[in-house]
């Protein structure tokens, strides 16, 4: 869990509230360890997301995304993961069309937090650093990224563990820029995404993997207007 000190600078440095505000200001769950609601399957299958042990399961098939029922824009999201699979991908997508993006294309145009097991790489004959927590805009999506490897920014280090066992993301949200923290560490991130409030999706990209403890503090408002705002979803 974040700590109490990390949140309250996180908030203070980047969107300059008050102590006193910072107060009113608390994580809520993403997911209530019951149930899939406040979640919507966009393109995969009632087999694709399932409910046990306070876990999203997802089989990863077929490919595709499931987003949230409402847009978010300024964030910190504490999500933790495991692959089940060696060589398992999936991911998280931030400020989210919430659709799929073509009919030949499953996936949806965002941010990607990209979760991928440590035998990706090796399995798919990839370059060395190709590795977890990468983060990139898809689709036509653009952003900077901090540590580039082409249009993706990688980590800097590596710090998440294998199949069958747990890793822990942070996700700071602000304004276009966007940090992530590995199991305790900030090791990545980007700025200056022409996106700046959309929907979060979860990502089935072929292997098992399971999700819990998600939770979000919503930030104040920012700078989002006009297409920085992805559209609404009935």
């Amino acid at each position: 869990m974040i700590s109490r000190f990390v949140t309250v600078l996180l908030i203070t440095l980047l969107t300059g509230v008050t102590e006193a505000q910072e107060k009113a200001l608390e994580f809520q769950p993403l997911f209530n360890g019951v149930d899939l609601s406040g979640w919507v399957d966009v393109n995969t299958s009632p087999d694709t997301w399932k409910v046990k042990d306070s876990m999203i399961i997802c089989s990863g098939l077929p490919i595709g995304v499931m987003r949230t029922e409402k847009q978010y824009e300024n964030f910190i999201m504490e999500v933790e993961w495991r692959h089940m699979e060696a060589g398992g991908n999936s991911g998280v997508f931030i400020w989210s069309e919430g659709t799929q993006f073509a009919d030949d294309e499953p996936l949806t145009k965002a941010i990607e937090v990209q979760m991928l097991e440590l035998q990706y790489a090796p399995m798919h004959d990839r370059t060395e650093d190709y590795v977890h927590g990468e983060l990139f805009p898809t689709m036509g999506m653009k952003a900077v990224p901090d540590n580039p490897r082409g249009n993706r920014s990688k980590s800097i280090e590596r710090r998440c563990k294998g199949k069958g066992e747990w890793n822990k993301y942070v996700i700071v949200a602000v304004d276009g820029t966007v940090k992530l923290s590995v199991n305790g560490k900030f090791v990545n991130g980007l700025r200056n995404s022409d996106r700046k409030k959309g929907y979060i999706c979860l990502e089935a990209e072929g292997a098992e993997i399971h999700f819990r403890n998600l939770r979000i503090m919503e930030l104040p408002g920012g700078l989002a207007s006009g297409d920085q705002i992805a559209p609404l979803v009935d």
